[in-house]
């Protein structure tokens, strides 16, 4: 059952998830130019070129049809008008790509744009890359990662296409495009980095705050009918040894020894069946049901997290029933900057058990004298990861 097309923030919703299912059709289109050969992945040329080209197809359509908002992305233009031949190669792209393959294509393309020329696509990536994290006058701000994962998915494992709405630092709106995403049954629902869809399109999982979560199938042209998520976590008051947490044991910023303590006090499984190294990827995780919880203690207590990590996919969580704070207990405000600056960690976890989850946590990190010092990990395309 899709949302209802008079409610609230409807027409955003379906800018959002055709601008998403572009950009993700896009990034289909350069996966196959490396397993054809045409592409080198050894460089992160890839990668480069996804984040550049979804970004400006995102941007593009969301500000033609709200121009009064403010942007936030993770990639500026500065390397693209240093580097003539990869310009040229996101041009190729972004002018190419458009929805096609059904007889709604043609319509949804209607609905969005792409930019004219080369250098407008240059200033449409900036809207992101230089957004403060400020709304803008009219109080809204678009959060995007147009990959959310870039190790994984030049593994041909799990990312995420990722678009939010912010509103007075609210979450409103939030969809999540994964293009590897198969349910499958016989694992419970658990979201496995080995496990794609290889047939089709994957996946795209949308909410609008107070709405529910859906989840639909990624396509080429217009949008697939969505299925509701059931809210499953909501009005559960489960046993703490049921809880089944969504970690990544790659991580360096966060310290996954006192995950697995925290874990060994409710006497829930360690380590997690569910290990994810996409941030968004973990709220997938939890809303189609093959864990329920995540705990995210930093290493270091001045860390902040990327607002682009989190948001759309945290307002996800609450839609099937989860209750989301930092380690104070404080709400997760997304209107402080391009960080989450004012949450010092994060339980996620069903709103029935989210309050003893939390003083545990936080009993756990007094106990054990708080916090080892490190350094951010830096991965060779020189982004930072949590």
């Amino acid at each position: 059952m899709d949302p209802d097309p008079s409610s609230p923030y409807s027409k955003e919703l379906e800018i959002a998830c055709l601008a998403v299912q572009r950009a993700a059709l896009l990034i289909k289109t350069i996966i196959a130019a490396v397993d054809k050969g045409a592409m080198d992945k050894s460089d992160n040329t890839p990668v480069t070129i996804a984040d550049f080209a979804a970004q400006a197809l995102i941007i593009s359509a969301i500000h033609h049809a709200f121009p009064a908002d403010s942007f936030v992305g993770e990639e500026s233009a500065a390397t693209l008008r240093q580097d003539p031949q990869l310009l040229e190669r996101v041009w190729e792209l972004v002018s190419s790509t458009r929805l096609d393959g059904d007889d709604d294509a043609a319509d949804s393309e209607a609905l969005l744009t792409s930019p004219p020329t080369r250098e407008a696509m240059l200033d449409i990536i900036d809207l992101g890359g230089k957004g403060d994290g400020r709304s803008s006058s009219s109080g809204r701000m678009w959060v995007l990662d147009p990959v959310d994962g870039t190790a994984t998915f030049m593994r041909g494992q799990q990312y995420a296409v990722c678009l939010a709405l912010i509103e007075d630092g609210k979450q409103k709106l939030g969809v999540l495009g994964c293009p590897n995403l198969r349910i499958d049954s016989t694992t419970g629902q658990v979201v496995r980095e080995d496990v794609v869809d290889r047939e089709g399109y994957g996946l795209m999982l949308s909410a609008v705050a107070g709405q529910g979560a859906f989840l639909r199938p990624l396509g080429r042209g217009g949008l697939a009918p969505a299925q509701r998520i059931p809210a499953r976590l909501r009005d559960v008051d489960m046993d703490l040894r049921d809880l089944r947490f969504v970690d990544c044991r790659a991580a360096k910023s966060t310290d996954f020894d006192k995950h697995g303590a925290l874990a060994a006090q409710f006497g829930a499984p360690w380590p997690p069946d569910t290990d994810l190294w996409s941030s968004q990827m973990r709220y997938v995780a939890i809303a189609v049901g093959g864990c329920n919880a995540l705990i995210k203690i930093p290493r270091r207590k001045s860390y902040r997290s990327s607002l682009w990590d989190h948001a759309g996919g945290m307002l996800i969580a609450e839609e099937v029933g989860c209750t989301i704070t930092d380690l104070d207990g404080n709400p997760i405000d997304c209107g402080l900057g391009r960080t989450l600056a004012g949450a010092y960690g994060m339980v996620v976890a069903p709103e029935k058990v989210h309050s003893r989850v939390l003083s545990a946590a936080r009993a756990l990190i007094n106990e054990e004298g708080g916090f080892h010092q490190c350094t951010p990990y830096t991965h060779e395309n020189n982004k930072t990861y949590i």
